[in-house]
């Protein structure tokens, strides 16, 4: 079975890209632990574009809707609507659309 590998596209202001990687760096491995997790990376812009792609692949599409519905969403929820819960930080990114590709062929350097 083919890995499938997602992709999150997201628009992020220029003033907002230096949040955004730092956000991202302090997630202190939050996917890495995740059944089927098989690469991450974070690409950065560098013309024409403000948008930057958070590539994922996993083992699976059940794989990654599972860390979708569990962890993921967990992380993104932060803290319940409670008396003293501190408020959530403004989105980074002012659009996301999520792509996703099977896998057909790969290759690694000889």
């Amino acid at each position: 079975m083919p890995s499938v590998v997602k992709i999150n596209v997201l628009t992020v202001p220029a003033e907002q890209r230096e949040v955004l990687e730092q956000r991202f760096a302090s997630r202190a491995g939050a996917v890495e632990g995740s059944d089927g997790f098989e690469w991450f990376e974070l690409l950065r812009p560098l013309e024409g574009t403000d948008q930057y792609l958070v590539y994922t692949r996993w083992r699976s599409e059940e794989d990654f809707q599972n860390w979708m519905n569990g962890s993921m969403k967990a992380a993104h929820q932060g803290t319940s609507g409670g008396e003293g819960g501190a408020e959530r930080p403004k989105p980074a990114a002012t659009g996301s659309t999520l792509w996703s590709f099977e896998v057909v062929q790969q290759a690694a350097p000889k």
